[in-house]
């Protein structure tokens, strides 16, 4: 007998080297004659760590692999285009501890001249948002007064 190939969707890259993957079907009531979603979830082995949370892939039966894992990851059909909110907030925190760095160190040996530069940053930062806070206020008297 053939060993079955189907596809799905990556919802789990957790674990280290297996994937949780769901098979979307629709299946016809019995008695209502309405098609209902239903899923299959299979654990698929992915030696090279290749597939992510989202992509479509293709995966081939195989012998068990552990008390789960029966399915092995053929081919990734397509990357996913999600965006990973928490990634970026990391990056955008780590681009800001930088450059915070970058000015300790621009100002190591004098103290006093730090204290000057976090004074003038939080200063430029309190006129920013009193700009937008205006220009918002602005805007909501045009659109009520239209």
């Amino acid at each position: 007998m053939p060993k079955r190939v189907v596809s799905g969707i990556v919802t789990s890259d957790k674990m280290s080297k297996t994937r949780r993957v769901e098979i979307n079907r629709l299946v016809k009531h019995p008695k209502y004659k309405k098609y209902i979603r239903r899923r299959t979830v299979c654990y698929a082995h992915d030696e090279a760590d290749e597939s992510g949370t989202g992509d479509r892939v293709e995966i081939i039966e195989s012998a068990p692999l552990s008390k789960l894992k029966r399915w092995r990851l053929v081919r990734v059909l397509e990357k996913s285009t999600e965006v990973d909110v928490a990634a970026l907030r990391a990056a955008r925190k780590g681009a800001t501890q930088a450059e915070s760095e970058a000015i300790e160190t621009a100002h190591a040996g004098d103290e006093a001249g730090e204290e000057a530069v976090v004074e003038e940053a939080v200063v430029e930062a309190t006129q920013e948002t009193a700009e937008d806070t205006q220009e918002t206020a602005e805007d909501t008297q045009e659109t009520k007064g239209e």
